[in-house]
């Protein structure tokens, strides 16, 4: 299978990785804002084709799928074209800010038949994973998530420190991450949802600090603080109190609790999620059929987030 990623950025340098680790997949083609250091990524993972304009990679005839890393504003277009140029598409969290933009790139998907995956790592991190097939089989329920989302990042930074040609969102990116998975944890959609934000910074124009509430009809709890003033551990944490059981998910990793690790490595064949969400995209292709994070299934999250920015203060 022959991929184009388009984004040479932090996080599709963690794409590239994963993939080097799975059979049968070559990146063929990589699109970057820059081209000089866009060349030296795909110097490093020895691709042969590097542009500026993914307009370019979707021409090529030998590209069967296209991952984007790119930044927020361009997801749901450039995923919308992936697909009309005839490729499938892996669109990276979000899909789209906004919910009229995640409907269309739903409708793309479904016009065209291809393979459309947002994502949405939660769903593939074994500390989740582990999580999840306790309560598909009844051992686990849940009755409250309670979720901080921390960053350090009063300016416009990235990931390694370099300066970014967009602005990050905490509602529409960070927010997405856990709004998708409490609804697919509990299988249920939220039917009380309420948000707040702190001041709007004045270079970024954006909120550095939101607090959301949602409760599911069954009354299970999510409670979700954001913030980019912390200057302390990074990163989002999840707390799951269960009717059986606490647990707190750090990305790949698990403890209970009292925070005795509980050993997540035989849930599925890697301990990385983006390995594992990419894993999943190309068997979904492979396979002929709808990925687990696929646009459609995660659409409910979108329609969440829109109306918890329509209570935003």
């Amino acid at each position: 299978m022959r991929v184009c990623l388009a984004g040479a950025g932090a996080f599709g340098i963690k794409h590239l990785e994963a993939i080097e680790k799975i059979d049968g997949v070559q990146v063929v083609s990589l699109v970057g804002r820059v081209l000089e250091k866009t060349q030296q990524v795909a110097e490093r993972f020895k691709i042969g084709h590097v542009t500026t304009d993914l307009t370019e990679s979707l021409a090529r005839p030998d590209i069967d799928a296209v991952i984007l890393c790119t930044p927020t504003q361009m997801h749901a277009s450039q995923a919308i074209a992936s697909l009309r140029a005839g490729k499938h598409v892996q669109v990276e969290i979000p899909m789209a800010d906004s919910l009229a933009d995640a409907q269309a790139l739903v409708r793309a998907q479904r016009e065209t038949g291809l393979v459309a995956m947002a994502g949405h790592t939660r769903r593939f991190n074994p500390s989740h994973q582990w999580i999840r097939k306790r309560i598909l089989a009844g051992d686990l329920k849940v009755q409250q998530m309670d979720v901080q989302t921390f960053f350090f990042r009063r300016t416009n930074m990235n990931a390694l420190g370099q300066p970014r040609s967009w602005t990050d969102h905490l509602l529409w990116h960070h927010a997405a991450h856990t709004v998708d998975l409490f609804q697919y944890q509990t299988g249920e959609t939220a039917a009380k949802v309420h948000a707040m934000q702190g001041p709007i910074h004045p270079d970024l124009n954006i909120a550095m600090d939101m607090s959301m509430q949602m409760k599911t009809p069954s009354g299970a709890l999510c409670t979700l603080s954001l913030s980019f003033n912390n200057d302390g551990p990074l990163g989002t944490f999840f707390r799951y109190i269960c009717d059986n059981g606490t647990y707190i998910a750090r990305y790949d990793d698990l403890v209970d609790g009292k925070e005795n690790k509980i050993d997540v490595s035989q849930v599925d064949v890697s301990m990385n999620g983006i390995e594992l969400q990419d894993r999943e995209f190309f068997a979904a292709i492979r396979e002929g059929r709808e990925p687990n994070a696929s646009v459609a299934s995660v659409l409910p999250a979108y329609e969440t987030l829109d109306r918890l920015e329509k209570t935003l203060d």
